[in-house]
């Protein structure tokens, strides 16, 4: 009996170590600065440093805003929409198509996504960010956060797909939203968060 009782003492003490050092682990800081939402990477799930890559673009109220709720500001600022056609057009277009419906890369303008996390815009930006499979590299060395953000609105304003699937929509924003029309262009000096790009 007095073996028994020992040798549960001893397997209690051994899960209460594992548990403290397992509770140590998770109290530890996520990957870069801190913020309400871990990105995550897309294939491996590792978090993502969003500190690393290029200079800039981190300190703009639509990236504090994102990274703390994930709440896209520029969808529908047709300032930000012009960079975005721009940033799209010469990182994106090339593997997505010129109107996102896909080349070498999946079509990024309907409601079906290789990656369902890119539903919702923390997972795209996770996606842009760290890259994918295939030929899907990280873009964190050509684009700030705060241009992925501009790409970001650019890709959602393509989305052909029902409106009821565009999560990153509000009920308010899904009763006006129009997809983009070819040869549809929005001036250099159109007002809005973001100042044209050099």
């Amino acid at each position: 009996m007095m073996q028994t009782r020992t040798g549960l003492a001893a397997c209690l003490a051994l899960a209460l170590a594992l548990a403290s050092v397992g509770l140590a682990a998770l109290a530890q800081p996520a990957s870069g600065p801190q913020s309400g939402i871990v990105f995550r990477n897309t294939v491996t799930g590792e978090a993502l440093d969003t500190s690393q890559g290029k200079e800039g673009g981190r300190d703009t109220p639509a990236v504090k805003a994102f990274f703390e709720s994930g709440k896209n500001l520029y969808i529908d600022d047709k300032a930000c929409l012009r960079n975005g056609e721009s940033l799209f057009a010469t990182s994106c277009s090339g593997c997505h198509g010129h109107l996102a419906e896909g080349k070498l890369g999946p079509g990024l303008n309907d409601n079906y996504w290789t990656y369902p996390a890119n539903t919702e815009d923390t997972g795209l930006f996770s996606t842009i960010f760290g890259g994918a499979n295939g030929m899907m590299g990280p873009h964190n060395e050509n684009l700030t956060p705060d241009e992925m953000l501009q790409v970001i609105a650019w890709i959602r304003h393509l989305y052909t797909g029902p409106v009821k699937d565009a999560v990153w929509l509000d009920a308010e924003q899904k009763k006006t939203y129009r997809p983009y029309r070819e040869g549809e262009t929005f001036p250099r000096d159109a007002k809005g968060q973001c100042k044209p790009l050099e």
